[in-house]
């Protein structure tokens, strides 16, 4: 698929002939994308501290580092296939491969290097499951969503949301070593998330979207159809969240917090779903919505931890499967 046809000219001509700007370490740094990157880290962290058992710090440390690099790569590798598109819209055209402050192969090779020095870190400290996971996530988000699904196809969130929810089953898996219900359950938070979570912002950048030819939900299916999905993402999103209580995996810590989040979730996610809000220039409750997510998110790994640590001390009572069998 030529991306570059999709595209104005003179989004092209910038793109291919801007002058070549001396590259500095800034913008090595920006191509990880540090935003996306701290939620990584931190749902990874959660991850690694809610899973039952120990690990050591030096160990836990490199376990983090992998990840991070492996979610840096991958996210390099998305800013070089997708450079071209870049150009094309007002929020990402002053990234470094559009901005003309970078050459599209050191990219592509920082990018490489990142993913391939994650995978071997990971699996030569901590072990070659959680290497293998790691490795998934990397193909997961640079190929299966980048390359082939965000291109193609208004699902391309729906389906690409499990890229960004590997972290935190493979930080529980750095101190497992196994793969059981709690850390699936946590995969299947963020992949549940991911819709309203990112539909809320398509919502007020489509036409960024529109103009480079991506089909995103508001562009292909309209504003009507994203805004009745974010409804329906957000009521799947609630038993899921809740479900590690429900099975015993933490105590009512957590679980009073998952539904209180999950709640106000709920309350923000039906006013943006009315059909009367459609046309509305501000998306101020679209707004309101989609920094909720993130806070949402945040909130509620950190009370998985607060949970474990809680349980650990005696605090309050473990959940009936917080030793391990979850």
């Amino acid at each position: 698929m030529d991306q570059t046809a999709q595209i104005s000219p003179g989004a092209q001509t910038e793109l291919r002939s801007a002058a070549q700007q001396p590259t500095e370490w800034r913008d090595f740094f920006e191509l990880t994308k540090p935003r996306v990157m701290t939620l990584v880290i931190f749902t990874a962290i959660c991850g690694l501290l809610a899973a039952p058992g120990s690990i050591h710090p030096v160990l836990g440390f490199t376990a983090i580092l992998a990840i991070a690099m492996g979610a840096g790569g991958s996210a390099a590798l998305n800013h070089w296939w997708e450079a071209d598109l870049d150009a094309g819209m007002k929020r990402t055209r002053n990234r470094p491969l559009p901005g003309g402050r970078m050459r599209p192969g050191d990219a592509r090779d920082f990018g490489v290097f990142l993913s391939a020095v994650s995978v071997f870190l990971m699996g030569v400290a901590i072990g070659w499951l959680a290497a293998a996971m790691l490795a998934i996530a990397i193909v997961y988000y640079a190929v299966i969503y980048t390359m082939w699904l965000k291109p193609r196809t208004p699902q391309n969130i729906v389906i690409g949301g499990g890229s960004g929810a590997f972290p935190p089953l493979i930080g529980w898996i750095a101190v497992t070593g196994e793969i059981t219900a709690m850390p699936i359950l946590l995969f299947a938070i963020i992949f549940m998330w991911t819709p309203p979570h990112f539909w809320a912002l398509a919502l007020f950048v489509k036409t960024d979207y529109a103009n480079v030819g991506i089909p995103m939900m508001p562009v292909v299916r309209g504003e009507r159809s994203t805004r009745r999905q974010i409804l329906v993402y957000t009521l799947l999103l609630t038993p899921v969240a809740i479900a590690p209580w429900l099975i015993g995996g933490t105590s009512w810590v957590y679980g009073s917090v998952a539904v209180v989040l999950s709640a106000l979730f709920m309350l923000l996610a039906i006013p943006v779903a009315r059909e009367a809000r459609i046309g509305d220039a501000q998306m101020t409750r679209e707004k309101t919505l989609f920094k909720f997510s993130i806070y949402y998110l945040f909130i509620l790994f950190a009370a998985l931890v607060a949970d474990r640590v809680l349980a650990a001390n005696g605090v309050i009572g473990p959940g009936l499967l917080a030793g391990g069998a979850a």
